[in-house]
């Protein structure tokens, strides 16, 4: 069976991409550095994490993108011996304005390095390539309608003002000749995220409506010509969670279709694993797969009937699931980061971070403060478990002044997480405390739950914190000790999600637990991390 989410923690908006027996599919990754994941597998049971391609200046550069921007919903293809990856760069969220730029990149291969992109257009978001049979290459995005009261955080339907099509040429990596709107939705509402393909004679098109909250939906149509008119599925939906509130999968929706070499059908989706009371997803949108069927009338449907998206689903092979180790220890004396970790925004590590300076450390660099948009020492994986615990070894830091610090924080935005911190006081010197940020509003005022904080002996210190559903824990010893201190109350970590703060459409991408450096006062002092552990905790 496939156990759904097959990628668990914040793997949003999944493009599903077949060449002969290998599976692809690329993630959003919105503000986090490098751009785009694609994981690899071979049976669709089993994913691996195989490469973010953007990773240059020249193919992206996110400084000031605000949270929630960057890299959405990339579209990856294969065609003429090349895969094929569209994107968008967001670098707007807030306001009337989205000013999206779209791009194509293509490579021979997945692993290797690719090139600079092409710019395509900024007409809207969610773009994708279809590949059709005479040749001939289209170019699809939703259109983003400024003159209307949607804004960040509140979507409204007119702001999503349909789908455009546009052919896209190769040789001089142009678009040319009509634009045309070739759907404006269903009465759901707010349509992004198309997609194409083509099955006897029918241009089927799939895209994402209902807001990426509780009302989110795969819609599919279909048109005997490419650009329309476009005739709505019998159910409207092919995946969603919207009226369920017992579903375990919820807000299903924005996914690709993919047929196997033996004929059989399936559909990614993105979906979310909300916790109660809260409902809160911490975990942010996760990727799921269902098993579909054509039937008689050339409609596509779940093979399971319905629409609700199921958590195991039927394979197309026998292939067992392998599982994952529950602790994950990683070290820091490659020449490269564990392929796990992020940092935010720049194209510039070297000005962040450094695994040669102190040679089985991560050093982090401290640059502006934890809040910035703009350069930040931070590097963290993602959360994929609700409960778990993160370990890490401060081997050097000696703060000079109290706008100096480092840590273990658990992260989703800059107004939403909490940090365990080392950094100085006046009168009780080198101390361990608390930084908490929980919410959007009013303000994303911090607040710090343990006061003044906790002296602490100089030389290494450990950092930990647990989190079992909605509550964290941090806690601390020195090497003068053998055991752990906790510090601080029981947090909130529920907040630490897409819905934390101003609600399901405020943001969107997901927790990450990780390491941290800041300096405020432009004296660049920086933190020698020896190692992180990440360990998911039964239940």
């Amino acid at each position: 069976m496939i156990r759904n989410p097959i990628l668990p923690g914040f793997n949003a908006d999944p493009s599903i991409c077949r060449v002969g027996e290998d599976y692809y599919i690329a993630t959003s990754t919105f503000e986090w550095y490098p751009g785009v994941q694609i994981h690899h597998s071979r049976d669709l049971v089993n994913w691996t994490l195989v490469r973010r391609p953007l990773e240059r200046k020249s193919q992206l550069d996110m400084r000031g993108n605000p949270d929630s921007c960057g890299v959405w919903a990339p579209c990856l293809s294969y065609a003429d011996g090349l895969f094929w990856l569209v994107y968008t760069d967001v670098k707007r969220y807030d306001g009337n304005f989205k000013d999206a730029h779209n791009y194509i990149v293509t490579s021979p291969t997945i692993e290797g390095n690719w090139p600079d992109p092409v710019y395509v257009n900024s007409s809207g978001f969610d773009p994708s390539l279809f590949h059709d049979e005479d040749g001939r290459k289209w170019f699809v995005n939703m259109q983003w309608n400024h003159r209307t009261e949607s804004y960040g955080g509140a979507p409204k339907h007119p702001a999503f003002d349909g789908i455009l099509l546009q052919q896209w040429d190769a040789d001089t990596k142009m678009l040319k000749g009509p634009i045309t709107n070739i759907f404006p939705g269903s009465p759901l509402g707010l349509v992004e995220a198309p997609h194409l393909f083509k099955r006897n004679g029918w241009y089927f098109l799939t895209t994402a409506e209902g807001g990426t909250g509780y009302d989110h939906a795969v819609t599919m149509a279909r048109s005997r010509t490419i650009d329309g008119q476009y005739q709505l599925h019998p159910d409207t939906h092919l995946i969603t969670s919207k009226g369920n509130p017992e579903a375990v999968l919820q807000r299903a929706g924005h996914g690709q279709y993919v047929e196997t070499p033996d004929g059989d059908i399936y559909h990614t989706h993105l979906c979310s694993r909300p916790l109660s009371p809260h409902r809160r997803s911490p975990l942010g949108r996760e990727t799921g797969l269902q098993k579909c069927v054509w039937k008689d009338d050339d409609w596509l449907y779940l093979a399971e009937g319905g629409l609700v998206p199921n958590v195991d689903v039927p394979a197309p092979t026998d292939a067992e699931p392998i599982a994952k180790p529950a602790r994950i220890d990683y070290s820091f004396d490659g020449e490269k980061l564990p392929i796990d970790f992020q940092w935010l925004r720049t194209p510039e590590p070297d000005r962040i971070f450094s695994l040669t300076a102190r040679p089985g450390c991560l050093r982090l660099i401290g640059r502006e403060s934890i809040g910035s948009w703009f350069e930040q020492a931070i590097v963290a994986r993602r959360q994929e478990h609700h409960r778990f615990r993160a370990e890490t070894t401060l081997e050097a830091f000696a703060p000079d002044i109290y706008q100096q610090a480092c840590g273990l924080t658990h992260y989703y935005n800059r107004h939403k997480f909490h940090a365990l911190v080392v950094t100085l006081h006046e009168k009780l010197g080198r101390v361990v405390t608390i930084f908490s940020c929980p919410g959007d509003f009013p303000h994303g005022r911090m607040q710090f739950p343990a006061g003044s904080g906790v002296s602490i002996p100089e030389g290494p210190v450990e950092l930990a914190m647990q989190i079992r559903d909605n509550d964290l824990q941090f806690s601390w010893r020195s090497s003068r000790t053998n055991y752990w201190e906790t510090i601080g109350p029981v947090l909130d970590a529920s907040v630490i999600s897409d819905e934390g703060g101003r609600g399901e459409h405020g943001s969107f991408t997901g927790a990450f637990a990780g390491l941290f450096a800041f300096d405020t006062s432009g004296r660049t002092k920086t933190a020698d991390f020896s190692r992180f552990s990440y360990e998911a905790i039964p239940g």
